[in-house]
């Protein structure tokens, strides 16, 4: 059984997710924009997939106007990121390694993600 806490003013919020067997916690920082997209998915074995997206004003190195994170967790490693952390643009994490992504738009990013998800698990990855 797990619970989501949400704390904080909304110029700050906060997310903690705890599980009762292990005590881990997840904390959303402040992020300046709206929150366009929340997903978090904790499985029987422990897996986890969570997808953020949030709306960011555009600028020269952000065109598309968003920051997302996507990520898969499995026995407490991530094995799968998709992220567009500053100065480091669109670009994926498989296991240790790091690789560039094109972006095309949200909807290409959640089907490219849960794709790469799927084909790990059945060892194509």
């Amino acid at each position: 059984m797990s619970y989501l806490l949400i704390c904080g003013r909304p110029s700050r919020l906060r997310i903690r997710q705890s599980l009762t067997r292990r005590n881990i916690r997840y904390i959303l920082p402040h992020m300046p924009g709206k929150l366009l997209f929340y997903r978090k998915n904790i499985e029987d074995g422990g897996d986890i997939v969570e997808m953020k997206i949030w709306e960011v004003p555009r600028s020269q190195k952000n065109a598309a106007g968003l920051k997302y994170s996507l990520v898969y967790v499995h026995a407490g490693k991530r094995l799968i990121g998709y992220d567009n952390a500053e100065g480091k643009g669109h670009h994926k994490h498989v296991g240790r390694l790091e690789h560039p992504y094109v972006f095309k738009n949200v909807e290409v990013l959640i089907k490219d993600f849960l794709m790469d998800v799927r084909k790990l698990r059945g060892g194509d990855l």
